[in-house]
């Protein structure tokens, strides 16, 4: 297995608060790792931490081999990183179709083939019918479909999906699931976010349970389901 992303000893300080405390964690391509913990447990932050939004007060990031530590959100993005946030951050007073050029316009590919290849994504999303309507008039969950979409233009090797599931309708729920299946099939490394157990013990092949900005588990479900140290995290000690 390639190993797409490699995290060491990473470490995130907000003042007198340790956000992140050592984590250290490996994913590879065409895999899905799961990180679970409650609100607080530094999920987030260690999101923001691999995206470039916030800059490591220590460690190391290697994503395909290449130190991406402290680096800039674009030139992150330009590694083949793509970000998804809990609360989707669309171009609300722009259309769909023009929200999905927006991470391609500086490709050299004729305009109708950029075209072509935004409604072949709204397709996917299965918001074809929309793809004139401006962002705004979409619904929380059609908004993050779109986010998705989005985010998969550029073709991203590495894809973070921070609680795709949340505020969403159970149907459209079950067809993000199926999304983000196809992405790992189709050779991506997808690191995903979720307080919403059934889906990300569905979708994981590899879990890593967080609190209190340290990694206090990992394994397969079965793994994680039975640990002492999650459970007390979550129902208390």
């Amino acid at each position: 297995m390639t190993t797409v992303l490699e995290v060491r000893g990473l470490t995130k300080r907000f003042g007198g608060l340790t956000a992140l405390e050592d984590v250290s964690l490996a994913a590879g391509g065409g895999k899905v790792v799961g990180i679970v913990g409650v609100n607080g447990a530094g999920k987030t932050t260690l999101m923001n931490c691999l995206c470039g939004i916030y800059r490591p007060d220590g460690g190391t990031i290697r994503i395909d081999g290449h130190d991406t530590t402290g680096h800039a959100p674009h030139q992150i993005a330009h590694r083949g990183v793509g970000r998804t946030f809990q609360v989707p951050r669309v171009f609300g007073k722009m259309s769909l179709i023009d929200n999905l050029l927006v991470p391609v316009l500086s490709r050299d590919q004729p305009d109708a083939q950029l075209l072509a290849q935004a409604e072949a994504m709204l397709e996917q999303m299965r918001l074809i019918h929309l793809r004139h309507n401006f962002a705004e008039e979409l619904s929380g969950g059609q908004q993050k479909l779109l986010e998705m979409g989005r985010m998969l233009m550029p073709e991203p090797r590495l894809v973070m999906l921070d609680e795709p599931f949340a505020g969403v309708h159970p149907q459209l729920c079950s067809f993000m699931i199926e999304r983000i299946a196809a992405m790992a099939a189709a050779g991506r490394t997808v690191l995903l976010i979720s307080h919403d157990l059934t889906s990300i013990y569905r979708l994981s092949d590899w879990l890593i349970a967080m609190n209190q900005g340290r990694i206090i588990a990992e394994g397969g479900v079965e793994d994680i389901r039975g640990n002492r140290d999650v459970i007390e995290a979550y129902l208390g000690g």
